[in-house]
């Protein structure tokens, strides 16, 4: 009886000690992740508290100057009317608002401090998610290494708080679509690109509870605020920024006689000349076009996964942010976030598309600020680190598109019939999240 007693102890204690063992080594790499972040974050906030310096324009005088004046006038009550940079939708006002909730902290670095928190939250969701059944620790790294790639303008914006609330809708879609559709409008009340989240989101929950979540801060916020949507004629009259896919065109037309100007409008530097309308036009035309190509996918599309709602969200950005008539530096955390998400799920698709995006980022950095000022003179290393950004940005755009067209539009047989879906992508999409 006591050998065997003792056999049963023996057993028990071998058993525990590779489980304290694999506690141990599962908690590495959660050690290193937050280590990474933390070293990395150290960097941008020295870069936005200036104890370091980076070459080019400061970045956080948006926080100082323009967020911190329409600070004072949101206090008030009104929206700022008569202020052209003015051009988002009603809820951002929540973003500008909410340092006041820091009072023992000045404006500029209790915004810091809360897009700080934003991105550890982002981080959370990634680790939370990255460490489940189906899922993958690699959106966490791609995160902790892509947003300091942007350099201070990741902290010096508010973009990193409405990609905050669109990663939560991504992983909120499996199991919670009604919660998922309403960050999703809550998203889009913020910074109206979450909207997008909704192309890859099934059923009438997400889409009705967007819907109600966006209709209802509308018209609180209309209600009680004068001039909430004062930003749609704001955003009307943009022209084409130094940095759009679209500026290029005038980049090189400049070493050939073209007579237009680079000057400071409606808050960003922007082409102003000859044909400079044609083509803001055909930018938006071709936005048009991309959403046209996303509504027949969607209508096409009948092989869901659980990463196709990231998938979909992610090819959808890349598409307004491409054809849109600015791409400024901050659209990349955009892009970054949803990446990151796609690269959770081992079921994605984005994994090229997300590097690509990843060295656009570090691009960008150079393009803005370091290197801004060549690219506002048109100088030969401005056009050409802009025409790298961007062609990287076309390229992921086109290789999202088509592995999301792919992976979820069932090839046809002889007939025009579908073929059914295999059985391995159905389980996929029963996966959550």
């Amino acid at each position: 009886m006591i050998m065997k007693g003792t056999g049963r102890s023996a057993a028990a204690g071998s058993s525990a000690r590779p489980s304290t063992g694999g506690a141990s080594v599962a908690g590495a790499p959660v050690a290193a992740a937050i280590a990474a972040f933390a070293l990395t974050r150290a960097l941008l906030l020295l870069w936005v508290l200036k104890v370091l310096p980076v070459r080019g324009p400061d970045v956080t005088s948006d926080v100082a100057v323009i967020y911190q004046g329409w600070y004072e006038v949101l206090r008030t009550g009104t929206y700022p009317l008569d202020d052209v940079t003015w051009q988002y939708p009603p809820a951002a006002a929540l973003a500008i608002l909410s340092p006041g909730a820091l009072p023992f902290l000045d404006y500029v670095r209790a915004f810091f401090v809360l897009a700080l928190i934003c991105d550890a939250a982002v981080l959370a969701l990634l680790l939370y998610a990255g460490r489940r059944p189906g899922k993958s620790t690699r959106g966490m790294w791609f995160w902790i290494a892509g947003v300091p790639l942007l350099g201070p303008t990741a902290y010096a914006r508010y973009d990193l708080m409405v990609t905050a609330v669109a990663v939560a809708a991504l992983f909120a879609a499996a199991r919670r679509p009604a919660v998922a559709g309403a960050l999703a409008g809550f998203g889009a009340m913020l910074k109206v690109w979450p909207v997008l989240l909704l192309a890859g989101l099934r059923g009438r929950r997400a889409w009705g509870a967007a819907a109600i979540t966006g209709t209802s801060l509308l018209l609180v916020l209309t209600a009680s605020m004068p001039g909430a949507l004062a930003f749609l004629g704001f955003q009307r009259d943009r022209g084409t920024e130094v940095e759009s896919l679209g500026a290029l065109v005038f980049h090189v037309a400049r070493h050939f006689g073209w007579e237009g100007q680079v000057l400071l409008n409606y808050g960003s530097v922007e082409f102003l000349g000859p044909y400079v309308p044609l083509v803001s036009g055909l930018a938006l035309g071709l936005t048009a076009a991309a959403f046209g190509w996303l509504a027949v996918w969607r209508l096409r599309a009948s092989e869901f996964s659980a990463a196709t709602p990231a998938d979909a969200a992610f090819a959808a950005v890349l598409l307004f942010t491409t054809t849109s008539r600015v791409i400024s530096p901050q659209y990349m955390v955009w892009l970054l976030g949803l990446a990151a998400v796609c690269l959770a799920f081992r079921s994605s698709r984005m994994g090229l598309p997300a590097l690509l995006v990843l060295v656009a980022t570090g691009l960008t950095f150079l393009e803005f600020p370091v290197w801004f000022d060549k690219v506002v003179a048109s100088d030969p290393l401005g056009i050409a680190v802009l025409a790298a950004r961007n062609g990287l940005l076309v390229t992921a755009t086109v290789l999202a598109c088509r592995n999301l067209w792919t992976s979820t539009v069932a090839p046809r047989r002889r007939g025009g019939r579908r073929a059914p879906p295999a059985r391995s992508d159905r389980d996929r999409a029963s996966v959550g999240s």
